[in-house]
């Protein structure tokens, strides 16, 4: 168990971490006495940036990040754009 503020525990149940160009994000899959709920942390040269979307709104999440990957991925086909997959790693934690 991993514990932020006295009294308040999170059990992380996944991690994963992805470096694009650079900025790092870090995915973590958490579960507190409220529920579980990702956490999407944004770092850039220490600077961090934190989204949370409870677990009931993830499929909603996932269906809207699906349509704007699409829509790059429709650009890209056109020439004007570089390959999606520059400078992209991913470590699983």
């Amino acid at each position: 168990m991993i514990q932020n503020e006295p009294g308040r525990h999170e059990d992380v149940l996944k991690s994963d971490e992805i470096s694009i160009e650079r900025k790092r994000f870090m995915f973590d899959l958490k579960e507190n006495p409220r529920g579980r709920f990702l956490r999407i942390t944004e770092d850039v040269n220490g600077r961090r940036d934190t989204i949370i979307i409870p677990s009931t709104g993830l499929a909603e999440f996932r269906r809207v990040l699906d349509g704007m990957v699409a829509a790059e991925d429709e650009f890209s086909v056109d020439g004007n754009d570089e390959s999606p997959d520059r400078d992209v790693e991913t470590r699983a934690a």
